[in-house]
């Protein structure tokens, strides 16, 4: 799959992403219609994999809806997120794997943003331990450099420069052999919206959603997308 040359999020765009609160807040709002509208779970176990620079204490308030809703959702349980560093890789797939034990069905993985990378790909080598993949605003597609977390990611490897590995980003454009849904709102600052895009295919689908980057996880809209998913038959 070729990779696209896509800009980053312009700078509006970027200072855009101050709306976080006024997300966090509707989610709350939202969340007595959201319980009385919403299919009820049964205990199916999902994996929610944080964005990058944020830990489960970030997505606390998703799980802890997600679980009122009667789904048994838990976080990665590897602290921040600071990317693909030694043993995430092989933590990841077992805890995948002792949560398919436990309820003795596949994981539905959701992942926000570089966690939405690693649900993909976890889901690709781990395939028959994964229900579905749902990403948040995830770098999948167009160019690894579409968004604006490169300086982050700098900062977070004490000032290395950041190697662009083009050849390994398009192997990983192809969804993995599960059913893959991706979120993505056109404002968002931090990953052109683009680049959030799974190419169409028969296990894939697209969902716009309006919002920030930021507020993603804390977004009514996409807590609907996602337990709507999860209400759906294999």
């Amino acid at each position: 799959m070729p990779v696209q040359n896509l800009p980053a999020p312009s700078t509006p765009l970027l200072l855009l992403e101050t709306r976080l609160g006024l997300e966090l807040a509707s989610l709350a709002l939202a969340y007595p219609r959201l319980r009385r509208t919403l299919p009820r779970g049964s205990g199916q176990p999902v994996l929610v994999i944080p964005g990058f620079g944020m830990s489960d204490r970030t997505i606390t308030p998703l799980l802890a809806v997600l679980r009122r809703l009667g789904y048994a959702a838990c976080g990665w349980g590897l602290g921040r997120n600071l990317g693909m560093r030694r043993g995430v890789k092989e933590q990841l797939a077992t805890r995948l794997r002792e949560l398919h034990e436990q309820h003795t069905q596949p994981v539905t993985l959701v992942g926000w943003s570089l966690g939405g990378v690693f649900a993909r790909e976890l889901a690709r080598h781990q395939a028959p331990y994964v229900r579905r993949v749902i990403t948040l605003g995830s770098p999948i597609n167009g160019h690894p450099d579409a968004n604006n977390m490169v300086t982050l990611f700098r900062l977070a490897n004490r000032g290395q420069p950041v190697k662009t590995d083009l050849d390994g980003f398009a192997r990983r454009i192809a969804p993995p052999p599960v059913p893959c849904t991706a979120v993505y709102t056109k404002t968002d600052g931090i990953v052109a919206w683009r680049a959030c895009l799974e190419d169409p295919a028969p296990n894939t689908e697209n969902v716009e959603v309006h919002g920030s980057h930021l507020g993603l996880p804390f977004n009514p809209q996409v807590l609907r997308v996602i337990v709507q998913r999860l209400a759906r038959a294999d």
